[in-house]
């Protein structure tokens, strides 16, 4: 729908302004995910050249009907990222990166797609260079999962939260250096805010509870929630969390 297209567009615009390119001079993109290359459209308006992967032919084809201006290449980035090192002047995805978070075969481990794609996107950038990738986490871990795979390949930076007090306008955008840390960009709609780490840094919000080895304390509320979670993972019967749930009783005389 258009109202789709509209947003797509917005978040394309978005990224490539986080990128912070330089004016002077026209760049080469990569957009991971690039689907029917609605992104590119706005990437070449901008005066640069861009080369798209996807993993959908149908969405490639769509995007050669279009006539696109970018170069297209099928491909799975779990399985990591083909191109010669420092190729590309910057790279952006608008809501993909996500989709590594799932196990689709049997032998696809997240983590070792991650960090397959994050370490080969990482040689494949310029040195000074930043990749900003908008994404739709499913839940905390799955942030905390992604950041730490980009971390491990040797990015640094870390989450852009775009109108954060926003149900219907929060967006997440993974902002990422190589080789030079940069300072991070400030989230839009974050003006009243004065919180400043709370966009690097996204952990559960039960964290206080948790003692120095990052294990919640035992046996309090907290760590019997996650016991109590696991436990539903594993498919056992459990009984349902309430205010009771890790309260202590009252003495008995």
């Amino acid at each position: 729908s258009s109202r789709v297209v509209e947003i797509q567009s917005q978040m394309s615009e978005r990224a490539v302004e986080l990128l912070g390119l330089p004016e002077d001079r026209p760049c080469l993109l990569l957009d991971v995910g690039c689907g029917s290359g609605l992104s590119g459209d706005y990437i070449s308006e901008e005066g640069h050249y861009w080369i798209g992967m996807d993993i959908s032919p149908a969405m490639l084809d769509v995007a050669v009907e279009r006539e696109v201006e970018g170069d297209l290449l099928l491909a799975d980035v779990g399985h990591g990222i083909p191109f010669r090192p420092g190729t590309f002047d910057g790279c952006i995805s608008i809501s993909a990166v996500q989709w590594l978070c799932n196990a689709d075969k049997k032998s696809h481990s997240p983590p070792k797609r991650l960090y397959r794609f994050f370490s080969t996107l990482y040689t494949a950038l310029a040195r000074g260079s930043r990749a900003v990738l908008q994404l739709y986490p499913e839940n905390s871990e799955q942030l905390e999962l992604i950041t730490a795979q980009a971390m491990r390949a040797g990015f640094t930076g870390g989450m852009v939260v775009d109108y954060p007090n926003s149900a219907k306008a929060k967006k997440f955008f993974l902002c990422l250096f190589v080789g030079t840390s940069g300072t991070l960009p400030k989230g839009l709609g974050t003006e009243c805010a004065n919180e400043e780490p709370h966009q690097a840094k996204f952990t559960n919000e039960r964290t206080r509870f948790r003692n120095l080895k990052g294990k919640p304390v035992k046996k309090s509320r907290d760590w019997i929630l996650e016991k109590k979670e696991r436990r539903r993972r594993q498919g056992k019967e459990v009984r349902a969390d309430t205010k009771y749930t890790g309260r202590k009783r009252r003495p008995h005389f």
